[in-house]
């Protein structure tokens, strides 16, 4: 099981795989981050004096450890914090549709409502978690830079 957690090709997949996905994900956001705000607020989960806030940072964090990723800089520090934020946004799906929230997830641009759309979402996102635990596990330190 070592071998595969340390295989530099599983990395590098990986860390494409989260990177791209990540980075995909902030484009909308910081382009529109009313939007994103919305979206936020429709959890109503956040208190409102954080919204904005959470919609500025948010989006410029998933960008910044998509392409920490992607080119291996601050490679551990990236891992964990797309972690965290896979776990936070499950918390949020999880709450919404608890509560029968009719609403869109808001990952990767703000659209309609849709439940089936907040089902979706948390799929994706258990689906990312073992590539996630693969990249804080390796040793694999190829193709990346070092700062």
């Amino acid at each position: 099981m070592r071998a595969l957690i340390d295989n530099d090709y599983v990395t590098m997949v990986s860390r494409l795989l989260l990177g791209i996905v990540f980075v995909y994900a902030s484009f909308y956001k910081i382009i529109d981050p009313a939007s994103f705000a919305k979206s936020i607020w429709y959890y109503h989960m956040v208190p409102g004096s954080l919204i904005n806030l959470m919609a500025l940072i948010m989006p410029w964090l998933e960008l910044l450890c998509g392409l920490g990723l992607i080119l291996g800089i601050y490679f551990r520090g990236s891992s964990f914090w797309i972690g965290i934020m896979v776990l936070i946004f499950m918390v949020a799906l999880i709450s919404a549709i608890s509560r029968g929230l009719s609403i869109d997830c808001g990952c990767f641009k703000a659209a309609a409502s849709a439940t089936e759309s907040a089902w979706r979402s948390l799929l994706f996102d258990v689906f990312l978690i073992p590539f996630v635990i693969q990249l804080l596990m390796t040793r694999s330190r190829r193709w990346m830079i070092r700062p």
